[in-house]
Protein backbone atom coordinates (compact mmCIF):
# COMPACT_ATOMS: atom_id res chain seq x y z
CA UNK A 1 0.00 0.00 0.00
CA UNK A 2 2.65 2.56 1.03
CA UNK A 3 6.26 2.70 -0.17
CA UNK A 4 8.66 0.91 2.19
CA UNK A 5 10.25 4.11 3.53
CA UNK A 6 6.79 5.57 4.24
CA UNK A 7 5.77 2.41 6.12
CA UNK A 8 9.06 2.39 8.05
CA UNK A 9 8.50 6.01 9.14
CA UNK A 10 4.98 5.11 10.31
CA UNK A 11 6.52 2.35 12.44
CA UNK A 12 9.12 4.81 13.83
CA UNK A 13 6.47 7.37 14.79
CA UNK A 14 4.19 4.65 16.22
CA UNK A 15 6.98 3.71 18.65
CA UNK A 16 6.75 7.19 20.24
CA UNK A 17 4.70 7.63 23.44
CA UNK A 18 1.01 8.42 22.85
CA UNK A 19 1.33 8.04 19.06
CA UNK A 20 -0.78 5.28 17.57
CA UNK A 21 -0.62 3.95 13.99
CA UNK A 22 -3.26 6.38 12.67
CA UNK A 23 -1.56 9.43 14.19
CA UNK A 24 1.81 8.18 12.92
CA UNK A 25 0.34 7.84 9.44
CA UNK A 26 -0.96 11.44 9.59
CA UNK A 27 2.42 12.73 10.78
CA UNK A 28 4.33 11.00 7.98
CA UNK A 29 1.80 12.24 5.41
CA UNK A 30 2.14 15.78 6.80
CA UNK A 31 5.93 15.60 6.52
CA UNK A 32 5.66 14.19 2.99
CA UNK A 33 3.66 17.28 1.95
CA UNK A 34 6.22 19.76 3.34
CA UNK A 35 8.62 21.59 1.05
CA UNK A 36 12.09 20.12 0.82
CA UNK A 37 13.79 22.86 2.88
CA UNK A 38 11.50 22.28 5.88
CA UNK A 39 11.90 18.54 5.56
CA UNK A 40 15.70 18.81 5.41
CA UNK A 41 15.73 21.10 8.47
CA UNK A 42 13.50 18.64 10.36
CA UNK A 43 15.78 15.72 9.45
CA UNK A 44 18.92 17.65 10.43
CA UNK A 45 17.45 18.61 13.80
CA UNK A 46 16.39 15.04 14.41
CA UNK A 47 19.90 13.84 13.58
CA UNK A 48 21.41 16.37 16.02
CA UNK A 49 19.55 14.69 18.92
CA UNK A 50 22.40 12.17 19.07
CA UNK A 51 24.76 15.00 20.05
CA UNK A 52 22.79 15.89 23.19
CA UNK A 53 23.76 14.42 26.55
CA UNK A 54 22.94 14.57 30.25
CA UNK A 55 24.36 17.41 32.30
CA UNK A 56 27.10 15.96 34.51
CA UNK A 57 25.81 17.92 37.50
CA UNK A 58 21.98 17.87 37.41
CA UNK A 59 21.25 15.23 34.70
CA UNK A 60 19.10 17.61 32.63
CA UNK A 61 19.39 17.60 28.84
CA UNK A 62 22.53 19.41 27.75
CA UNK A 63 24.55 20.31 24.68
CA UNK A 64 27.80 20.16 26.67
CA UNK A 65 29.14 18.96 29.99
CA UNK A 66 26.88 21.38 31.91
CA UNK A 67 23.35 22.40 30.96
CA UNK A 68 22.49 26.07 30.47
CA UNK A 69 20.97 26.27 33.99
CA UNK A 70 23.96 24.79 35.85
CA UNK A 71 26.27 26.95 33.75
CA UNK A 72 24.35 30.16 34.60
CA UNK A 73 26.12 32.18 37.33
CA UNK A 74 22.95 34.20 37.98
CA UNK A 75 21.00 31.22 39.34
CA UNK A 76 20.35 30.93 43.10
CA UNK A 77 22.94 28.32 44.16
CA UNK A 78 21.47 27.50 47.58
CA UNK A 79 18.14 26.05 46.32
CA UNK A 80 17.74 22.73 44.54
CA UNK A 81 14.48 21.64 42.88
CA UNK A 82 14.30 17.84 42.55
CA UNK A 83 12.20 16.65 39.59
CA UNK A 84 11.49 13.31 37.95
CA UNK A 85 12.55 14.20 34.40
CA UNK A 86 13.70 17.00 32.13
CA UNK A 87 10.17 17.86 30.98
CA UNK A 88 9.47 18.87 34.58
CA UNK A 89 12.43 21.30 34.48
CA UNK A 90 10.89 22.94 31.42
CA UNK A 91 7.48 23.17 33.14
CA UNK A 92 8.92 24.80 36.29
CA UNK A 93 11.05 27.19 34.22
CA UNK A 94 7.93 28.36 32.34
CA UNK A 95 6.51 29.75 35.58
CA UNK A 96 9.35 32.27 35.75
CA UNK A 97 9.21 32.07 39.56
CA UNK A 98 12.03 29.69 40.40
CA UNK A 99 15.61 30.91 40.00
CA UNK A 100 17.53 28.07 41.67
CA UNK A 101 19.16 24.88 40.42
CA UNK A 102 17.65 21.49 39.52
CA UNK A 103 18.35 17.82 40.04
CA UNK A 104 16.72 15.37 37.61
CA UNK A 105 16.11 11.96 39.20
CA UNK A 106 15.40 10.09 35.98
CA UNK A 107 12.08 8.64 37.17
CA UNK A 108 10.33 7.70 40.38
CA UNK A 109 10.07 4.76 42.76
CA UNK A 110 7.53 2.17 41.68
CA UNK A 111 7.32 0.43 45.04
CA UNK A 112 9.14 0.37 48.38
CA UNK A 113 12.38 -0.96 46.90
CA UNK A 114 15.34 1.09 45.71
CA UNK A 115 15.55 2.03 42.05
CA UNK A 116 19.28 1.96 41.28
CA UNK A 117 18.75 4.09 38.18
CA UNK A 118 17.47 7.10 40.14
CA UNK A 119 20.04 9.82 40.78
CA UNK A 120 19.45 9.91 44.56
CA UNK A 121 23.06 9.13 45.60
CA UNK A 122 24.20 11.98 43.32
CA UNK A 123 21.60 14.26 44.94
CA UNK A 124 23.02 13.54 48.41
CA UNK A 125 26.57 14.26 47.19
CA UNK A 126 25.45 17.56 45.66
CA UNK A 127 23.79 18.74 48.86
CA UNK A 128 27.03 18.23 50.76
CA UNK A 129 29.37 19.59 48.09
CA UNK A 130 27.32 22.61 47.02
CA UNK A 131 26.11 23.76 50.45
CA UNK A 132 22.46 23.57 49.46
CA UNK A 133 20.11 25.20 52.00
CA UNK A 134 16.72 24.17 50.56
CA UNK A 135 15.60 21.12 48.61
CA UNK A 136 12.24 21.49 46.87
CA UNK A 137 10.87 18.06 46.07
CA UNK A 138 8.84 18.53 42.89
CA UNK A 139 7.91 14.96 42.07
CA UNK A 140 4.55 14.36 40.44
CA UNK A 141 1.48 14.28 42.71
CA UNK A 142 0.99 10.55 42.11
CA UNK A 143 1.43 7.51 44.33
CA UNK A 144 4.90 6.96 42.85
CA UNK A 145 5.80 10.64 43.20
CA UNK A 146 4.66 10.72 46.83
CA UNK A 147 6.61 7.53 47.59
CA UNK A 148 9.71 9.02 45.97
CA UNK A 149 9.25 12.24 47.94
CA UNK A 150 9.04 10.39 51.27
CA UNK A 151 12.04 8.24 50.35
CA UNK A 152 14.15 11.29 49.51
CA UNK A 153 13.03 13.06 52.69
CA UNK A 154 14.22 10.05 54.71
CA UNK A 155 17.59 10.07 52.96
CA UNK A 156 18.02 13.81 53.64
CA UNK A 157 17.23 13.71 57.38
CA UNK A 158 20.94 13.62 58.21
CA UNK A 159 21.31 17.21 56.95
CA UNK A 160 20.13 19.03 60.09
CA UNK A 161 20.03 22.59 58.70
CA UNK A 162 18.54 21.62 55.34
CA UNK A 163 15.04 22.94 54.60
CA UNK A 164 13.04 20.26 52.76
CA UNK A 165 9.86 21.41 51.01
CA UNK A 166 7.34 19.87 48.63
CA UNK A 167 5.27 21.62 45.99
CA UNK A 168 1.91 22.85 47.28
CA UNK A 169 -1.12 20.93 46.20
CA UNK A 170 -2.32 23.37 43.58
CA UNK A 171 -1.61 20.40 41.35
CA UNK A 172 -4.29 17.75 41.20
CA UNK A 173 -3.42 14.32 42.53
CA UNK A 174 -2.48 11.89 39.80
CA UNK A 175 -1.36 14.55 37.33
CA UNK A 176 2.04 15.10 35.71
CA UNK A 177 3.96 18.32 36.29
CA UNK A 178 4.87 18.60 32.62
CA UNK A 179 1.17 19.05 31.72
CA UNK A 180 0.39 21.68 34.35
CA UNK A 181 -0.21 25.22 33.18
CA UNK A 182 2.15 27.97 34.32
CA UNK A 183 -0.30 29.52 36.82
CA UNK A 184 -1.14 26.26 38.58
CA UNK A 185 2.49 25.18 38.73
CA UNK A 186 3.52 28.68 39.84
CA UNK A 187 1.01 28.55 42.70
CA UNK A 188 2.24 25.12 43.73
CA UNK A 189 5.82 26.40 43.72
CA UNK A 190 4.96 29.54 45.68
CA UNK A 191 2.88 27.59 48.22
CA UNK A 192 5.37 24.79 48.72
CA UNK A 193 5.29 23.30 52.19
CA UNK A 194 7.88 21.98 54.59
CA UNK A 195 7.78 18.20 54.77
CA UNK A 196 7.28 17.06 58.37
Amino acid sequence: MYPKIFQKLIENFSALPSVGPKMAERLVLFLFKQDKEKLIEFAENLTKLKDLQQCTKCFNISEGELCSICDNNHREKSALCVVEDSLDVIAVERTGLYKGLYHVLGGSLENNTDNPDLKIPELIKRISAEKIQEVIIATNPTTEGDLTSLYIKGKLQKFKDLKITRLGRGLSTGSDIEYADEITLGNALTNRQKIN
